[in-house]
Formats: C-alpha cells, structure tokens, sequence
C-alpha cells in the first residue's frame, strides 16, 4: 500500500489523500477531526499528506526533523499557488 501511495503522491497528492482515506485510517489517526484533512485536502494538500506520514513516521506526533518535511510541503503549497497566479497573467 505504501509504493502505490508514493506513486500516486507524484501524480497528484490529492490523489493520495483519497486514496488513503479509502484504504487506510491514516487520517482519522493523524488528525482529531475530519474537517482539517477536509480543508487540507482542498487548500493545501502536500502540507496535509506531509503531516499524515511525517505522523505516522515516528512516535505518533510530529516533532523535530518532521517538522521540517512538514513546512517544505508547506512551501510546495505555496509554490503552486503562486505559479499558478502567474501563468494566468
């Protein structure tokens, strides 16, 4: 399940979000309620699916290095809505 996830993380993370949803309690584990992964899933879903993982990496909670994933997923959101901003004008 892992290698089909991380396939799909590269065509789309939204992708990989549904299908972790699907498939797995990934989700429900790493965050206290539906509406984050929700709104994660729709506004920023590379920080949403970094988070998950970088959860589930360690002792259930993310800390230190994780962190770091966490903000360049962050960072990749970002990127894409400024890029996208930019190809339209």
């Amino acid at each position: 399940m892992g290698c089909l996830v991380a396939l799909l993380a590269l065509l789309s993370p939204r992708l990989a979000l549904f299908a972790i949803w699907l498939f797995d309690d990934l989700l429900s584990r790493a965050y206290d309620s539906w509406i984050v992964p929700l709104l994660g899933f729709f506004l920023l879903p590379w920080a949403t699916l970094a988070y998950a993982v970088m959860w589930t990496a360690g002792t259930n909670r993310v800390s230190g290095f994780e962190w770091l994933i966490v903000i360049l997923a962050f960072v990749v959101d970002l990127g894409s809505y400024a890029s996208g901003g930019r190809a339209r004008s």
